[in-house]
């Protein structure tokens, strides 16, 4: 009886929706104008220079002028870029740090004790206040024995003293070498040495980190600690007297001193080297990029173009790993624009952040910021979270919810917009990211289309995607703002342009119809000159093509018939199975972590297999109703991991999401493992991008992935 008192109730919604786009239908579409709008999404974007589509596409905004590299003309450096800045908005908001009241333990249903954080208001420092902090900062690295042009370390979490601390050193001619916050000591003894750097800024939390490896560094002579209300007197008694540390305040007050603060600055030139940015290693061994500022300007000068309207006004929150070039870009870009950047983190952003206290706001909710950057997983689970909200909700909100869904969705591909049901309804949900945002950055890896389209609807805002690489700087394409289509990564920048080159052995070539198809090489200023103390690699992944560095990314694009490009494949992750069919892993990924029971997924295939198969992290709650579902009930999450019955039950809701996303048979998994461990950067089994380390998880699970093998029909 519900069902059908439901039906009829939006039966007569769907009548009055269509009498109220009869009747508005004359003033708001001249308020609107959808023609307009559709015609700039369906625009002409991007062209092949001479027609021939084995050529170089650039952006039709350039016109036929030369690449850009600067995002300003008076500007070549990115200590030019910070003076600007300082000059023009000297009084203004520029990094904000919210205070953190106190640490209470929450115990959970299980028994568990976890610390959670209770957080006051955002306190801001201006434009003026950090350029004198930087200036002191520098000065006192100065002091500390640190050389121009010679190599400093920063390994610490996303916060304002990193970006202080690399602003200096780009003042100063240090240039900075990154290292992600999550990476173990291997990896820090291995960039230590290979960068042969003296001194390392680092953070209060990660300095017990140094103490047992610091005979593996010999080179390694100065910690500078980022500190908040900690004491590291006691850390200071662990480490052998030859290691001087220091902490941030400290090095900064001996630079305001006089005889330090007249020590004369040897100013960066744009092929000066800026950054070492050493890549997450989801291939092997971290290769440190080399990014001069020269770099770095072209970068911005290319993404800055396509944020319309970035200025003093909007306010940006930083929470990425600042050791990730998408941050780095997008920080720096920010601040060149007057742009106040508050920061946070993973476990604080959202009021159902992991370390919130239940009932607290997360940083987001308090700083309500206008600009956003994410990578994919993040997207993935905010698109799950209100899904999972929606479908708990009775029978006839989630109804309600749907039509109107559906109802916008319909308007958007039309060209109109919805600002009543934007108002009743999805500004509630825009709220989980304060909402105030205006626009979101796509990057890092693959944005599946049904979570693009599901942002764009249900937080009021553009979900640009972009598309670049720490050899790009980053910068590569980004959709326009007005491109109604999903999935695909937009046109190239006006820094750089985008060549394919064939690739037989996967079958795509230039000459493919409907769309010319190949691996994606972006060429421009904004391409590095190569790794650092690795001319085998460098060789191996730049190329020299009509005068212009290009970096060859072994992706698989296509460029379509407005110029923009989508992703369509990579090379690595292309596997040939047994029977010669050819298996995009990625791809396969993409779709199938689409459903509620998956929260990560890694599909393995292996060219003497016919079939792939698949390791799934999944969802605790989905996975506890499906065991209901199963009559399984009062089981823990690791039972129901290992339970037969819930897996194939896993399996067959896989396989019915595979073929919804229209995958080929041999591309559904034939069998799968249920992982208890949730893959984190600090486990190594993904980058601090959560981008999966593939050789690291094979090896970890090899027993696993041979036993389901074996029992593959």
């Amino acid at each position: 009886m519900a069902d059908v008192i439901l039906s009829v109730v939006f039966g007569v919604f769907k009548i009055l929706a269509v009498v109220y786009d009869v009747v508005t239908f004359v003033p708001y579409y001249i308020a609107s104008k959808p023609g307009q709008k559709l015609k700039q999404s369906r625009r002409m974007k991007a062209r092949s220079v001479d027609g021939n589509p084995a050529s170089p596409f650039r952006c039709v905004e350039l016109g036929g002028g030369p690449l850009t590299t600067t995002p300003f003309p008076e500007c070549s450096t990115l200590e030019d870029l910070l003076v600007r800045a300082v000059r023009i908005y000297g009084e203004k908001r520029c990094l904000g740090t919210r205070e953190l009241l106190r640490e209470e333990d929450e115990k959970q249903a299980n028994g568990r004790v976890f610390k959670k954080v209770v957080m006051g208001e955002y306190s801001w420092i201006t434009f003026e206040q950090m350029y004198t902090r930087l200036t002191y900062l520098g000065s006192g690295l100065l002091a500390l024995g640190q050389k121009p042009r010679k190599n400093i370390l920063i390994f610490a979490e996303t916060r304002a003293e990193w970006m202080i601390a690399a602003q200096a050193c780009f003042k100063y001619n240090f240039p900075v070498v990154t290292l992600y916050a999550t990476l173990g000591e291997d990896a820090i003894i291995h960039s230590v040495n290979e960068s042969e750097v003296s001194h390392v800024i680092t953070s209060a939390d990660l300095l017990p980190k140094f103490k047992g490896i610091m005979g593996k560094m010999p080179k390694l002579t100065h910690l500078i600690v980022m500190c908040d209300n900690q004491s590291i007197a006691s850390v200071r008694k662990d480490f052998q007297d030859n290691i001087n540390i220091f902490t941030f305040n400290e090095v900064e007050v001996q630079g305001a001193e006089p005889d330090n603060i007249r020590t004369p600055v040897t100013k960066p030139k744009p092929e000066d080297t800026a950054v070492i940015m050493y890549t997450s290693g989801s291939t092997g061994v971290p290769k440190g990029v080399i990014i001069s500022h020269g770099n770095l300007m072209a970068g911005m000068s290319g993404q800055c173009q396509r944020i319309a309207g970035l200025g003093p006004h909007d306010t940006y929150i930083g929470y990425l790993p600042l050791a990730h070039v998408l941050e780095l870009s997008a920080e720096t870009a920010s601040l060149s624009h007057g742009v106040a950047i508050g920061y946070s983190s993973p476990l604080t952003l959202t009021d159902q952040s992991s370390k919130i206290k239940k009932g607290s706001q997360g940083d987001i909710s308090v700083l309500r910021p206008t600009l956003m950057a994410a990578v994919p997983v993040i997207m993935d689970r905010l698109y799950k979270a209100v899904w999972d909200r929606v479908n708990s909700s009775g029978p006839f909100q989630k109804a309600l919810f749907m039509f109107a869904y559906d109802y916008k969705r319909n308007s958007l591909e039309k060209g109109y917009e919805t600002p009543l049901f934007d108002k009743l309804l999805f500004s509630k949900i825009r709220e989980l990211l304060g909402g105030e945002i205006r626009m979101m950055l796509s990057g890092g890896a693959p944005l599946s289309e049904k979570t693009q389209r599901f942002m764009n609807i249900c937080f009021c805002c553009p979900v640009l995607q972009g598309y670049g690489l720490s050899e790009t700087c980053g910068a590569g394409t980004v959709t326009d703002v007005g491109d109604t289509s999903t999935g695909r990564v937009g046109p190239p920048l006006t820094c750089c342009e985008i060549r394919l080159r064939d690739w037989t052995e996967g079958n795509y070539t230039t000459g493919d119809k409907p769309y010319p198809r190949g691996e994606i090489l972006v060429g421009g200023g904004n391409v590095v000159q190569g790794y650092y103390q690795n001319e085998e690699q460098t060789k191996a992944d730049f190329i020299v093509i009509d005068g212009l560095n290009y970096f060859c990314t072994g992706d698989i694009g296509q460029f379509e018939h407005d110029g923009s490009l989508r992703v369509i494949d990579r090379k690595k992750d292309l596997v040939k199975l047994q029977h010669g069919e050819y298996i995009s892993l990625s791809r396969v990924e993409t779709a199938l972590k689409m459903s509620p029971l998956v929260d990560q997924i890694c599909v393995h295939a292996n060219s003497s297999q016919n079939s792939c198969i698949a390791l799934v992290v999944p969802n605790h709650k989905a996975l506890g109703e499906l065991a209901t579902n199963l009559g399984l009930r009062d089981l823990e999450f690791e039972d129901m991991c290992t339970n037969s019955k819930i897996e194939q039950a896993v399996l067959k809701q896989l396989m019915d999401t595979g073929r919804k996303s229209k995958l080929e048979k041999f591309e559904i998994p034939a069998k799968l493992k249920l992982v208890t461990e949730v893959w984190m950067p600090d486990t190594g089994l993904v980058t601090d991008a959560f981008k999966l380390k593939r050789k690291v998880i094979e090896e970890k699970y090899k027993p696993s992935l041979q036993r389901m093998y074996s029992n593959v029909d």
